[in-house]
């Protein structure tokens, strides 16, 4: 009958990691692997964009709770650091080698850009909002959730932090209202591409070293700063919409009104509220903003953010459950195959000659087998190693809070990760 379940009382967080990293590998295997199937169901669903949109749930459900528990913006980043970083710089280097060596360009044309203006804005992890193309396809999603990281620092610096249902309710609102309006890649187009990204750079090591000063003052500018710098790239200098970037940081808002409400740190009534506004609010910003005679482009909007709604609300309320081993395992390793199933398809394409072969069977389950081996030994070897690095570190160089300043218990989050970044 299978492996026993699994027992932790996160599992459910676990068994949506690995659903929403398994969406987007299959969205996107089926360009290769399946095109009949994917061409047909193009029409009526989206799988990536579901995928993502649960990653960010997750996401703002447990990564302010992390900032919270430990109580230090300095541990916060060091964790995000080394839970992030070690495997999006192997991931990096994997997607360029084959241009290193001659034998293929580099996707979106990023071969033409300055090659320090393309390391420096992927340093940043902002690149999709610094107008450099992603080396790596799915790395938007974490321009995002650094956009995210640097919000809820700002707002825990501030005291502003238990305020995330006016916070979603905002962003969804700003997003209908005002995301139509504004352009994309503003600054980009008129500053030029490498200006802003240094100068976006520059203000962000500013920022995230005074954030994590022992000294409040500079605490409290560092964390508006980079608050400040986030936000201003997201609605001036995003390569998608800018009511798709604040409705998509609305979502992740949102995860963290369930958070709060479950935990009693605000009513739920006002939790049901401001989840309805952001709901309607992106539903109604994706209906305004897609433009004319996108029908089907709405639609898939529409139905990526009720099934990803959907599909969070069933996982929360059956979060006393025990999940299967199997499904957990996969949240384990999500990261790992969030990141690195583009790289396996560009091998798949590129060098062994799969695709335009007509739907394929065989080949796609060889592929899945291959990404979760993968997967597992980079979770294994890269991200397990580099996270307890982290762990000795934050160990060493944050102190341990005590009395009045110690952080809220938040016993079962400390060990998970979150979203496709393990956010």
């Amino acid at each position: 009958m299978g492996e026993p379940p699994a027992t932790t009382r996160l599992g459910w967080l676990d068994a949506l990691r690995g659903l929403a990293a398994l969406a987007v590998a299959l969205h996107h295997a089926g360009y290769v692997y399946f095109p009949d199937v994917h061409a047909r169901m193009a029409g009526w669903f989206d799988p990536g964009t579901f995928g993502v949109l649960v990653f960010f749930l997750v996401s703002g459900y447990i990564v302010p709770a992390s900032l919270e528990r430990r109580g230090s913006v300095r541990g916060f980043w060091i964790g995000r650091f080394f839970r992030i970083y070690p495997l999006l710089a192997v991931g990096g280097l994997l997607a360029v080698t084959p241009f290193l060596l001659g034998s293929r360009g580099l996707r979106a044309g990023l071969e033409q850009y300055d090659p320090v203006t393309a390391v420096v804005a992927h340093a940043t992890m902002l690149q999709d909002v610094l107008g450099v193309p992603n080396a790596i396809n799915v790395l938007w999603t974490l321009s995002y959730e650094m956009v995210f990281y640097l919000l809820i620092v700002a707002l825990f610096v501030t005291g502003g932090h238990r305020r995330s249902a006016p916070v979603a309710a905002g962003l969804a609102a700003a997003a209908l209202l005002a995301g139509g309006l504004l352009p994309t890649t503003l600054l980009s187009r008129s500053a030029g591409t490498g200006p802003v990204a240094a100068a976006a750079a520059l203000a962000l090591l500013a920022a995230l070293a005074a954030a994590m000063s022992d000294r409040r003052v500079p605490r409290i500018a560092g964390g508006v700063l980079g608050g400040a710098v986030a936000a201003l790239l997201v609605v001036l200098n995003g390569r998608v919409g800018p009511w798709e970037g604040l409705a998509m940081l609305a979502v992740m808002f949102t995860g963290t009104v369930v958070y709060r409400a479950e935990h009693g740190q605000i009513r739920r009534g006002t939790a049901a509220a401001a989840a309805a506004a952001v709901c309607l609010g992106t539903l109604a910003a994706g209906a305004l903003h897609t433009g004319p005679g996108s029908g089907r482009d709405q639609f898939l909007w529409s139905g990526s953010v009720v099934s990803a709604a959907l599909t969070f609300a069933a996982a929360w309320l059956l979060r006393d459950r025990a999940f299967p081993r199997w499904a957990t395992g996969l949240g384990t390793v999500s990261y790992s195959l969030y990141l690195l199933h583009p790289l396996l398809l560009m091998a798949a394409v590129q060098f062994l000659g799969f695709g335009g072969r007509g739907d394929d069977l065989p080949g796609l389950l060889l592929f899945l087998a291959v990404l979760v081996a993968v997967s597992w030994a980079s979770q294994r070897w890269i991200e397990a190693p580099a996270q307890r690095l982290g762990r000795r570190l934050t160990r060493r160089v944050v102190p341990r809070p005590t009395g009045a300043a110690r952080p809220e218990p938040r016993p079962d989050c400390a060990r998970h990760p979150s979203s496709p970044s393990a956010a």
